[in-house]
Order: structure tokens, then C-alpha cells, then sequence
């Protein structure tokens, strides 16, 4: 539960029945759970008997499935029996589908604006003697009638054959509304002047006549149709996953493979990671890291782009990268990471991975364009879910099996989370998400590994001892062999990594990396300041044994000719013919500011730049003059002073803010109750503004006594908004009668206003508080 943390049951409820509760808990459903909401959305509340008898559940398998269904759905507080029998559902969830089972609404939702003197003619036409006078009797005995599908089957089945054609297709149509051919033929008719099939079923309310849209069209009752499919139709129920072809496989196999992958994993992250913090990766300008850093981070990394990708979003979700200027630069929590062990710095990624609200390695969107790296797409729900699909069903796979081929796992991901986003560069069902997990070491020959089983769990212990038995410690001496090359097997510590990124170029990375030395790499280390004899020193310290002679020759052989070319700094030089006049230069005190050093008898150099050195030599009376570039003396002209042209103000609308990032502290709706229970009942608090309602805050009082169109759990969530610096988001209805939904940041009260940072404008906005009809988390 995000917060505000509710303060009672009644606040609690209300929560949960609001359209921002509902809607992220549909992606979490398995298909047969959303298949049993999509059926109760149809028929409205139900007993369970008549529920498992649309779903066709005849086995043993299928009772057990459709008990599961309605457990999962009542712990999520989307589904619950009443005191009478009968199977409720949240307000917001039949939302979730515009036309269930391809129904139209149940005949009471579509009668509610009927007459009493409809509803008696379209009793004389079937036939019912009318039960009473007032629509309420009427309405009864109309829904009596329809009810019975062998009742309604028999009115059908005395129908005109044009009447009794267009019913049955009107009944087999699923996926989208039904409309009846008078909706495209007229617009604004009487029902008088339906065609003669389309009357004739709506003088008997098989067809109910749609007075809300913009033209006139008809709706068939869900009732009427499911009649008309028959006794044997049933609505679509896979309780059981779909089957998969599976390979014998023994645990020491999957972790043995998991460990690999994990290991090389790690060693290449902290490559990546390194080339980011020795040359931080430029932005595009429309955002995000191109292809043409991700390619140079690849080369210098020594791995694939997949790799480069999925390491710079986790690591930039964990907080070792972050955005500086138009670079994306290493934190000092990167330093940090990159001294502990590979098995720690893997499970700080993972942890990252799991909660992405992203694909990380998603490459190609929707129009097959190349997309950048850290792009800052909008968050997707369906993505996550993706991940604890596969999750889910590589964990219910039998033990010591697994899938015959990675691609089919994507049909139980597909079964296990439905609404989980499904990306148009996959070839297959989920295959990036899979390939992800199988670079991770979460998937292994098919099967769930222990560091995926402890990720599914998200237990943070067992992830961590699962990472710490896999994957070895960091190696921390490495082999030269007498070819110039040193090689590491494992994960290279951070010290031995820089030691050789110092002295030697990378070649190989992965589970072994391999350096090779040059004159050049010994030379680039000769350039930081460091002698021969430390580097020897330095690469003996974290030598398997002695170095090889060839190295030792090619350190020092570098060493000697290294600095024979010396190149000093200068701003400008100052040459005369007479050498003693250059020497009382150098000498002279009022000079010593200008750094002058003597290069030769007639050649000085300067520190300080040409004109402020022109000038200190003539306040202390010498009579220099300038060069230009090709030695000839430069004649000085007097300049015109212009004062610059102000720089215009920027125009309204072109500042952009940012809006910080806010995790928000999450309660467990379990733990919640709980709380609840044991809180000691709210005490009325004063209410000045007539509310009636006790408020926990002058900000809640503030907002209560302006906003009047907002619950109180609306108001505790807008105040707390304000209070805490967040982002929400409102139902707004401005002035026009316009109605629109804008997430707001940047929030401050001055009452009887909100003044806020406007996402949809982009641009700051005054809202009046009365205006406001909803509120849900930004």
C-alpha cells in the first residue's frame, strides 16, 4: 500500500476500491485468474455454482484450478463471497474489459432508463400477463423471463428468419461491442423505424435500444446471448499451464552453468563499468546513450552490446551512474562497488533487474528504430512482470527438468503473467527477457537456478548466499607468460584490474581475461610518473612466480628511451640578441609573477599569458613590443569599446524541471491490517472548515475544506503529496467542462488554489482545489 498509510478499515476499503489500486494487480494475474474475473465482469454477481458452471469445471484438476483462481483474486481483495452467496467484485474491475467474453451488459444495466409502459409492451409481446403497475414488478418478471435460456431460446426460435439470423451473429460476435446493422444505416431514428428484424427484437427486449450514444444502435443483453450460444458453451478456463517438451537435467548441471554465466557476467560488468568511470559515455542530445558509445564501451569492455545495455541500466538503477551535465558519469557508490567481491557486486545488479521498470536490452522499438541506452522511457508495469512471469515458470517446472529450449519457456511466461509486456523485437514469446535471465545465471540449461529461485522469493539473504557459493572470489595475482601477456582466470580484483589496465591493453574478457604488454602500454605507464623499478615491483607483488625476462626487458628497454623529448609549458616566449639584458629579465623581482625560465642565452619562456606579460615588462620600464605568428612585430591599434547587447530573457514555457525521484516506503497489505487492528480507535479532531471528517494535519484540513469534490482518502493523499514533495495525479475538470487527467509535481498549497508543475503542459499551472474530482499516486 503506497502512502499515505491509511489511518482505518473504512479508509482501507476505499482505497481498494479506487481505479488506481485495481488496475497494477491485473498484471500480476495468471491467465486462469483473469479468465474467472473476466467471466464474474459478464455475468455480474453469481453463486460460485453457477460460475464453475460456465467454466465447464467437470474434473478434479479444473475444481482445484477455479478454487485457486478465487483465492488468488480474493487476497488481492479483487473478488469476494457476500452474506448471500454471491460472488462480488471490485467497482473498478469489470472496467478492465469493454466487452467480456465479448457480452454486452446484463439486461439491468440496460433497461435502467426503460419506462414502466416499455417495459409492459415488451411484456404483451412475449406473452407474460403483467405482474403490477410500477416499473419495478415489471423490470422483475422481464428478468424472470430472460433468465431462462430455454425460455428465450423458444421466443428465438419463433422469430422471423431475418430476425433470427441477425440474433445469432449479434450472439457469436466476441472481441469488441456488437452493433446491429441499424447502426451504420441510420442515425437519430424512432424505434419505429428500425427495420422490420431489428424491431421485432426490440419489442421483445432481446434487443435493448442505446439512448446514450451520439446515434441511435442497439445492444444485445448478455443474458439473450449467452441463450443463444447453448447449453453446451462454455467460457474459456486453462487452469493447468500449457505443456512444454523437457530434458533431464541434474542440479549440479544447472548450477554449474549458472555459475559461468554469473561469473563472466560479473568479471564484464566490471569492465563496463570501468570504461564508464576512465570515460564517461556522452548523451545523445534527444536523451539516452547512442550507438556509437555503447559500441566504443563494447570494444574497450570486451563484450556483447546485450551486455553493455543490461549492465548500464541496472547499474544506473542501483546508483553507481548517474546523469552529470551531458555525460553519464561513475558515482563514488561505483568505487565502492568495484572493491567488494564479484558475488556482492552481482547481487546489487540483480536486485536492480528484477524491479526494472524497463527492458533493459530492449534495442529496437516498436517501429523498429534503434533505441538508446538509458533513454528515460516512461515506466512500463508490464515489463517487471515479464521477469516474475519467467520466474514463475521456470519455478513450476518438475525437479530435475528442464525446458528442451529456452523459446519455450516464453508460452508459460505467457500463461503465468498475460499482460506482461511482450516486445516487438522478440522473435519468440519473451526471448529478451529470457536471454537476460540466462546472462544473469537466473536460468540455466532450461531450469531455475538457486540464484533465480532466491530471487523469486526476494529474499535478499538467500540471494546473497546463493551469489556467494556460485561465483569465486576476486583473483588477485595473475600468470605472465613470456609472449608479454598476463592472464587472470575469475574476476580480477579491482586492484589487479587497474594494476593492469595501467600497464598492459585487455585482449579477453570473461571468465579468464588476458593483458598484453607493449613499449607503448609500458610507456603509458612511464607517463603517470612512474619508474621502472615500481612497476616491475608493482607486477612481481601480483605474479604467479617471477616475471618473465622478456617483460623485465621490455620495462626497462622502455625506460630508457622514455623522456629523451622534453616539451615544457608556455604562454608565450621572449627572445632578444642581447643575453645578459634576458638574464636580468629572469632575476628581476617584479618579474618573478610571470614565471620566466631561461631556456637558452637569447630565449626566455613565460608562464603568463602574451599581452599581460607585454604589460608588466613595460610598468617596470622595458620597451618590448609583440610578434605575431610568423615573427613579424604586430602593430597595436586603439579599439572602440562596445558594451555587449543584453541577452534576452527566456521565453515562457521554455525552463524544463526536473522531478526528483521518490521511493516511495511500501506497506504489505497483510502487515497493514494488522496494524490497523492493533491501533487504538481515532479520536474526533477539531474540524474547522465542517469537513465532518477528523484530519490528522493542517494541510488534510486545508484541502478538505476547498476541495469538496474529493473522498477523504483523496484528500489524505493530495495532502500528503504536498506535505512530502511528491508527484500525484488528478482528475481535473477546468472551467470549459473539460475533463483530463494530469500528473502534478513541484506541488505548493496557497488555498484556494494548487499551484504545480503540470507534466501534460510542461509548464507551471495554477488548479483550483474544487475543480480536483480524483487523486491517485504519481
Amino acid at each position: 500500500m503506497s502512502p499515505p498509510e491509511p489511518r482505518s478499515f473504512g479508509e482501507l476499503a476505499d482505497r481498494l476500491q479506487r481505479p488506481a489500486s485495481v488496475a497494477p494487480v491485473l498484471t500480476g494475474l495468471a491467465l486462469p485468474h483473469l479468465q474467472v474475473a473476466e467471466t464474474l465482469a459478464a455475468l455480474g454477481p453469481v453463486p460460485c455454482a453457477a460460475l464453475a458452471d460456465l467454466v465447464d469445471v467437470t474434473g478434479t484438476e479444473s475444481a482445484r484450478g477455479l478454487g485457486a483462481a478465487l483465492e488468488a483474486l480474493a487476497d488481492r481483495a479483487l473478488v469476494w463471497p457476500d452474506g448471500e452467496g454471491l460472488l462480488r467484485m471490485a467497482a473498478p474491475l469489470p472496467q478492465a474489459w469493454d466487452s467480456p467474453l465479448g457480452l454486452d451488459a446484463p439486461l439491468t444495466r440496460l433497461l435502467a432508463d426503460t419506462t414502466s409502459e416499455e417495459l409492459r409492451r415488451m411484456l404483451v409481446a412475449l406473452g407474460i400477463p403483467s405482474p403490477g403497475t410500477t416499473k419495478k414488478h415489471r423490470l422483475t418478471a422481464l428478468l424472470e423471463h430472460h433468465s431462462d435460456p430455454e425460455r428465450v431460446a423458444a421466443v428465438i426460435a419463433s422469430a422471423p428468419s431475418s430476425t433470427r439470423n441477425l440474433l445469432e451473429r449479434r450472439a457469436s460476435h466476441r472481441g469488441e461491442q456488437a452493433q446491429s446493422q441499424a447502426h451504420f444505416l441510420m442515425f437519430r431514428t424512432p424505434p419505429a423505424d428500425f427495420e422490420p428484424s431489428v424491431r421485432w427484437a426490440l419489442e421483445r427486449g432481446l434487443l435493448v435500444q442505446d439512448r446514450h450514444s451520439g446515434y441511435e444502435s442497439t445492444r444485445m443483453p448478455a443474458e439473450v446471448a449467452l441463450a443463444l450460444r447453448g447449453a453446451g458453451w462454455r467460457a474459456p478456463f486453462e487452469p493447468v499451464p500449457p505443456v512444454v517438451r523437457t530434458v533431464s537435467v541434474t542440479s549440479a548441471e544447472v548450477d554449474r552453468e549458472a555459475a559461468a554465466a554469473a561469473t563472466a557476467f560479473a568479471a564484464h560488468a566490471a569492465s563496463v563499468l570501468a570504461t564508464c568511470s576512465a570515460a564517461p559515455p556522452v548523451l545523445l542530445k534527444s536523451g539516452g546513450v547512442g550507438a556509437r558509445e555503447l559500441s566504443r564501451i563494447s570494444k574497450a569492455a570486451q563484450c556483447d552490446d546485450i551486455v553493455v545495455r543490461l549492465v548500464l541500466e541496472t547499474a544506473y538503477d542501483a546508483g553507481l551512474l548517474a546523469r552529470d551535465g551531458d555525460q553519464v558519469a561513475a558515482t563514488d557508490g561505483c568505487d565502492t562497488w568495484a572493491e567488494r567481491e564479484p558475488a556482492e557486486q552481482l547481487t546489487a545488479l540483480l536486485h536492480a533487474w528484477r524491479t526494472l521498470p524497463l527492458t533493459p536490452t530492449q534495442a529496437r522499438g516498436e517501429d523498429g528504430k534503434a533505441l538508446p541506452a538509458l533513454a528515460g522511457t516512461p515506466p512500463c508495469g508490464g515489463c517487471p512482470q515479464a521477469r516474475e512471469g519467467l520466474l514463475a515458470a521456470a519455478a513450476q517446472l518438475p525437479a530435475d527438468r528442464g525446458v528442451h529450449s529456452p523459446a519455450e519457456l516464453g508460452p508459460l511466461v505467457a500463461w503465468h503473467r498475460p499482460l506482461a509486456e511482450q516486445l516487438s523485437q522478440d522473435t519468440t514469446p519473451f526471448a529478451t527477457a529470457i536471454r537476460e535471465a540466462e546472462l544473469l545465471g537466473v536460468v540455466a540449461r532450461g531450469a531455475l537456478s538457486p540464484i533465480g529461485a532466491a530471487l523469486r522469493t526476494d529474499d535478499a539473504e538467500a540471494l546473497a548466499a546463493a551469489c556467494e557459493r556460485l561465483l569465486p572470489t576476486a583473483t588477485r595475482a595473475a600468470r605472465f607468460g613470456a609472449d608479454l601477456t598476463a592472464v587472470v582466470t575469475g574476476t580480477p580484483s579491482a586492484r589487479l584490474a587497474a594494476l593492469l589496465d595501467t600497464v598492459a591493453d585487455k585482449e579477453v574478457g570473461g571468465t579468464a581475461s588476458v593483458w598484453r604488454f607493449s613499449p607503448t602500454t609500458v610507456r603509458r605507464a612511464l607517463d603517470t610518473g612512474r619508474t621502472a623499478d615500481a612497476i616491475a615491483a608493482d607486477l612481481s607483488a601480483v605474479a604467479v612466480g617471477a616475471l618473465p625476462q622478456s617483460l623485465s626487458y621490455l620495462i626497462n628497454d622502455s625506460a630508457r628511451t622514455h623522456g629523451r623529448v622534453r616539451i615544457t609549458p608556455a604562454a608565450c616566449v621572449i627572445h632578444g640578441e642581447e643575453p645578459a639584458l634576458l638574464a636580468e629579465l629572469v632575476t628581476h623581482r617584479k618579474l618573478a609573477a610571470l614565471g620566466l625560465r631561461l631556456l637558452a642565452p637569447t630565449v626566455l619562456v613565460s608562464r603568463t599569458p602574451l599581452d599581460k606579460t607585454l604589460a608588466t615588462l613595460r610598468a617596470a620600464g622595458y620597451a618590448p613590443v609583440a610578434e605575431r605568428a610568423d615573427g613579424t612585430v604586430r602593430v597595436e591599434k586603439t579599439r572602440r569599446r562596445r558594451a555587449a547587447a543584453p541577452v534576452p530573457p527566456p521565453l515562457p514555457g521554455q525552463r524544463r524541471r526536473s522531478v526528483p525521484t521518490v521511493t516511495p516506503v511500501t506497506v504489505g497489505l497483510s502487515t497493514l491490517v494488522a496494524r490497523l487492528r492493533a491501533a487504538p480507535p481515532i479520536l474526533p479532531a477539531p474540524d474547522p472548515f465542517g469537513t465532518g471528517v477528523p484530519y490528522g494535519t493542517d494541510t488534510e484540513e486545508i484541502v478538505a475544506g476547498c476541495a469538496k469534490n474529493l473522498a477523504y482518502s483523496d484528500v489524505r493523499q493530495l495532502a500528503h503529496a504536498i506535505d512530502a514533495g511528491t508527484a500525484i495525479t488528478v482528475e481535473y475538470v477546468a472551467a470549459s467542462g473539460n475533463r483530463t487527467v494530469r500528473t502534478l509535481s513541484e506541488l505548493v498549497l496557497d488555498p484556494p488554489y494548487l499551484y504545480a508543475w503540470c507534466h501534460l503542459r510542461d509548464d507551471e499551472r495554477v488548479f483550483t482545489l474544487s475543480r480536483i474530482h480524483g487523486v491517485m499516486p504519481g
